[in-house]
């Protein structure tokens, strides 16, 4: 019996090494044993403990090992080949930040043999999946439509580069994984779907649903725009009958204001823009509030410029009426993102005055809470007094007012986070008083409330002809 026990000691790092090499071979071609040749090849284990203590099994043993090796071996021949599968997926190169969006996936089998895939897509962690994976049996010679919804988490380029497949054998012994080229892009932009929500609400005359309030505008602003088909949502009022008899289809008039303004953007996008509001960053908040009030200004044929600066000026958006300017103002913000630097405001202004210099109302949406920047704010704010008119916009941190309301609730250690927020808050009350006592328009609101506001403000400054 010793000498079985070292005769099996000494064999055994050599049969493991034999094992070992065919596996990494395999594996190099992505194919690894699965359930039941795990589970067989566990019995054999138990098997050579046995002979071990008895050597009367030992033919057993050789016995069963023999058998494994002629199973895995022919089932080995049935696994698919990885080039039995292709895929191709459909999505829009276009996403909104936070909005579903569809997604189809064609898995083509080219084999002769049905068989059971599992297919999950190159999702990276930036789009969540519903759902993340599926299991579908496929015929020979078939095809299979797999759909998905996925939401993009943040804003910017999103690329798939594969699908990918994993395929049994037909006992189960091995598995491949498989991976098949399907190069997609997707450009997530902002959140779009508000934009489309105003115009709705615009043509049914109730954008007090999205918190906009109607200004009433000194002189007229009914002067004519253009001709366009009628829509259920239109007012019948405005049907011009004599175009209506020409073009043998219903059409009305359409009008706008004869104020054209420009209204330049100075977005912060340093490290005081990083903090998460819920799902969203205050840059995030502020972008989508921005495009709201470029789509409202647009609309009301004003032109609209934009700078992006942190501690260097990204880029500039030059002053443009039309529509079209909002594909620009996409483009130039859709992959902008706060970094962890300290925002160069003397750069921005800088770039205002060499590149815009009629008078415009000028936007600026950034967060404060130190001295320096708020000295800053108020000297370059207070220089464009006489050439533009200001408007500073500053993003309120809800935490701050929780705390400073928070009171005896939470103990000493409450009482003096409350003391601190209350601070701070008086600080920032200083610095709003000196912005407004200086002339400077200000807007200071929460982030997930700025939207309405802000085209409120807009509008009530177009109505007073403060330009």
């Amino acid at each position: 019996m010793r000498t079985l026990l070292e005769s099996w000691t000494i064999s055994a790092p050599l049969w493991t090494v034999l094992a070992a090499v065919p596996l990494g071979l395999l594996a190099r071609r992505r194919v690894y044993p699965h359930g039941s040749l795990v589970a067989l090849l566990g019995v054999a284990g138990a098997l050579s403990l046995l002979a071990v203590v008895l050597p009367a099994a030992m033919a057993v043993v050789l016995a069963w090992d023999f058998l494994v090796l002629v199973v895995a071996t022919i089932d080995w021949l049935t696994l698919p080949r990885a080039a039995d599968f292709s895929a191709q997926r459909t999505i829009a190169r276009v996403a909104s930040l936070g909005r579903p969006h569809d997604v189809v996936l064609t898995l083509a089998h080219h084999g002769r043999q049905s068989v059971v895939v599992h297919v999950r897509d190159d999702v990276p962690a930036a789009l969540s999946a519903v759902p993340e994976s599926f299991a579908v049996a496929m015929t020979a010679l078939s095809r299979a439509e797999l759909h998905y919804r996925g939401t993009p988490a943040c804003r910017g380029t999103i690329r798939l580069d594969c699908v990918h497949v994993q395929v049994r054998s037909r006992w189960g012994c091995w598995k491949r994984f498989v991976s098949c080229p399907a190069p997609s892009v997707v450009q997530v932009y902002p959140n779009l779907v508000q934009l489309s929500e105003y115009a709705l609400l615009a043509r049914t005359n109730r954008l007090s649903l999205m918190g906009v309030r109607r200004s009433r505008r000194i002189g007229q602003d009914h002067d004519f725009e253009r001709l366009r088909d009628y829509s259920l949502d239109d007012n019948y009022k405005h049907i011009d009958w004599r175009a209506t008899a020409r073009r043998r289809r219903l059409t009305v008039k359409e009008y706008q204001s004869s104020q054209s303004q420009r209204l330049v953007f100075l977005l912060d996008c340093g490290r005081m823009m990083r903090t998460a509001v819920g799902e969203l960053t205050l840059l995030d908040h502020a972008l989508n509030a921005l495009l709201m009030l470029s789509y409202v200004a647009l609309r009301q044929g004003d032109g609209v410029g934009l700078i992006c600066f942190s501690d260097r000026v990204h880029g500039a958006v030059p002053v443009r009426a039309g529509l079209r300017q909002m594909n620009h103002l996409l483009h130039a913000t859709f992959e902008r993102f706060p970094t962890l630097v300290e925002s160069r405001y003397d750069l921005a202004f800088l770039q205002l005055a060499t590149r815009f210099r009629k008078r415009a109302l000028v936007v600026l949406l950034t967060n404060l809470i130190d001295d320096v920047n708020g000295l800053q704010v108020e000297q370059y704010l207070r220089a464009q007094l006489g050439r533009h008119l200001p408007l500073c916009v500053l993003l309120r941190d809800r935490a701050l007012f929780e705390a400073a309301g928070a009171g005896e609730g939470g103990g000493v250690r409450g009482l003096y986070r409350a003391a601190a927020a209350a601070h701070i808050l008086n600080w920032r009350r200083e610095v709003l008083s000196a912005l407004v006592h200086r002339g400077v328009l200000v807007l200071d609101v929460f982030p997930d409330e700025l939207t309405a506001p802000l085209v409120n403000r807009y509008l009530a400054i177009k109505a007073r002809h403060l330009l």
